[in-house]
């Protein structure tokens, strides 16, 4: 009989961020989508940079950092001049180059998001496109000559920047400027080799989310009318966000990538 040869699974190069370094940005506890992210990235190998909101939530983070090994850990409030600059020149001086972005922070003053579009404040409107979107720009800005070698940048988005979702209220244009920035940003890059995506996970039960009106009620919904009639978990988002900025990416660029359960495609 003839003799049977083991086959060897070899690691695939591509779907690993080994010797890569990145700025994470929006941990704010362990149920933080980025945390998931951050997760991931490190699984694959990556080197991080996070950031916290101020002290009331860096021993929340803390713990995250170490866990993670992360090599850099700064505070970081976008609305405060000068701190992103900081981040980034620490950045330049510890290692002189990035290869990945994760922009995961969102902002909205709560009585401008609980009511109508037509009735949100032009200070609460400049304000979340400021955090929301506008940030994101600047991290590009400042990334780019890091990103001798090309890289990757990653954003959050969510579903009602694409179709009404009624107690999303004025997020949902501030989140569409968001995915229209990428869509520009990824031209503008692209030819540095510098690719520029959005992933927009289903509802998930965060911090951050927990300001949404009558969130527990759009959980199930989605539940209810997703395909997989499941919520999606950070580890879900985190292991596809993570696979965007290994080189098994390194084909597309300009993308906004569902992690729904397919919610977004029964709408």
């Amino acid at each position: 009989m003839p003799s049977e040869t083991a086959v060897v699974q070899q690691p695939n190069p591509f779907a690993s961020l080994a010797g890569k370094r990145g700025l994470v940005v929006g941990v704010a506890n362990e149920h933080s989508i980025a945390y998931g992210c951050a997760r991931a990235i490190h699984q694959l190998g990556g080197a991080l940079a996070l950031t916290y909101l101020n002290d009331r939530a860096k021993p929340y983070v803390a713990p995250l950092a170490d866990e993670l090994g992360a090599e850099i850990f700064m505070q970081l409030d976008v609305e405060q001049p000068g701190q992103l600059e900081a981040v980034f020149e620490r950045i330049t001086q510890q290692w002189g180059k990035l290869d990945f972005v994760l922009h995961a922070i969102a902002y909205a003053p709560k009585d401008d998001l609980h009511g109508r579009v037509v009735d949100c404040s032009a200070e609460g409107f400049a304000r979340a496109m400021n955090v929301s979107c506008h940030s994101f720009i600047r991290m590009a800005h400042l990334a780019e000559p890091l990103m001798t070698d090309g890289g990757a940048m990653v954003t959050m988005s969510y579903y009602g920047a694409q179709k009404v979702i009624g107690s999303y209220g004025m997020m949902g244009p501030v989140k569409a400027a968001l995915e229209s920035t990428v869509r520009y940003l990824a031209i503008e890059l692209g030819p540095k080799r510098i690719r520029v995506h959005a992933v927009s996970p289903g509802p998930i039960k965060t911090r951050a989310a927990s300001g949404i009106d009558h969130f527990d009620a759009l959980l199930e919904q989605a539940a209810q009318r997703a395909p997989e009639h499941q919520l999606v978990s950070i580890d879900e988002v985190g292991a596809v966000t993570a696979m965007l900025l290994t080189d098994a990416a390194r084909g597309m660029t300009g993308n906004i990538a569902f992690v729904d359960a397919g919610y977004h495609i029964v709408g």
